[in-house]
């Protein structure tokens, strides 16, 4: 069952680039100040609803600009190649589970938290998406380059976020495409799994080492956390003490609290510096019951925590049902 599933859910991205093509332009005008001074793209425009405003972006837009990792795997999802984006602190640049085929050709145009201006001008962009929380102190400067698209935040509300993302880049129509795979394909994990009840009484825990900082645990605010909601995962109590609903943060000496039916665990940085190669040898680690049952699994950080989008949410779904069957 697993092959059928890998192989109905890998169909989106090739029916995306037909529908792409056929896909009617959203309708609209605005008046907006915050037009910008981008790129020519021709057509009229319409309005997007954004964390700073109203603004008025291109019908379809030609010369697009993405600043985070959530917006690529936006614009890639609905068959849009921005012309530039910034890369993640990663060796890679751009996240390694995107295709390279459709990373071909993308500017860089710096690091996520610090865009080059200059840069990102000189592609003379059409729209720029990005989010409040990442740039909002830069949001002057680039709507003087392009109409630029802000979400408030990410992680956590990405499916509200990939709407305003499609409304913006005139991708209504592909947008309902990809949530109904999405549906679907949780549907179909869930039954694989054994059903609702079977899969409710599995409880996860996702645990990230990152360099410079403490073990999360991560809760139920957060993008992984959507995803097992979705699927029905069961969740331990120990998710409902993460601050703010993201994460509940120890150190190696209480590593045995992150322990749960299964455990999925990535690592951002130096395995060394962030402590997994300290706590995953401990005792403590050893003795939990995931890891004497066999159920804990190594994921890739920039799949599961940093992708923040349906690509990485359909390849995530496929990884579940494997370490879970």
């Amino acid at each position: 069952m697993t092959g059928t599933l890998r192989n109905r859910h890998g169909l989106l991205a090739g029916s995306l680039a037909v529908t792409a093509a056929l896909a009617l332009s959203a309708c609209g005008s605005s008046d907006s100040s915050d037009a910008g001074s981008g790129g020519e793209s021709g057509g009229g425009t319409h309005t997007v609803k954004t964390a700073m405003g109203d603004v008025a972006v291109p019908d379809a837009p030609k010369r697009v600009v993405v600043l985070d990792t959530a917006e690529l795997d936006s614009a890639l999802t609905l068959g849009v190649k921005p012309v530039g984006a910034t890369h993640a602190d990663v060796e890679s640049g751009f996240l390694n589970y995107l295709p390279e085929e459709q990373l071909a050709g993308i500017k860089d145009v710096g690091a996520m938290m610090t865009p080059n201006l200059e840069s990102i001008a000189a592609l003379k962009p059409d729209l720029i998406l990005t989010s409040k929380i990442r740039h909002g102190d830069k949001y002057a400067e680039l709507k003087k380059i392009a109409p630029t698209v802000m979400t408030e935040n990410t992680g956590y509300t990405w499916k509200e976020n990939f709407q305003v993302h499609a409304d913006a880049l005139g991708k209504k129509a592909e947008a309902k495409m990809v949530t109904d795979d999405y549906a679907s394909h949780t549907a179909d994990i869930t039954k694989a799994l054994g059903g609702k009840e079977k899969t409710a009484a599995t409880e996860v825990n996702m645990v990230r080492f990152v360099e410079g900082a403490d073990i999360r645990i991560y809760g139920k605010q957060n993008y992984i956390a959507t995803i097992l909601a979705d699927v029905g995962l069961g969740r331990p109590a120990i998710t409902d003490k993460a601050k703010d609903g993201f994460s509940y943060d120890v150190s190696p000496e209480k590593i045995d609290l992150a322990d749960a039916d299964v455990v999925f665990h990535s690592t951002y940085g130096d395995p060394e510096k962030s402590k997994e190669t300290q706590t995953t040898g401990s005792g403590l680690w050893k003795n939990m019951s995931a890891v004497k049952s066999g159920k804990v699994f190594n994921v890739d950080d920039q799949l599961w925590i940093q992708g923040i989008g349906y690509t990485a949410a359909d390849k995530i779904l496929n990884e579940l049902l494997t370490d879970l069957k």
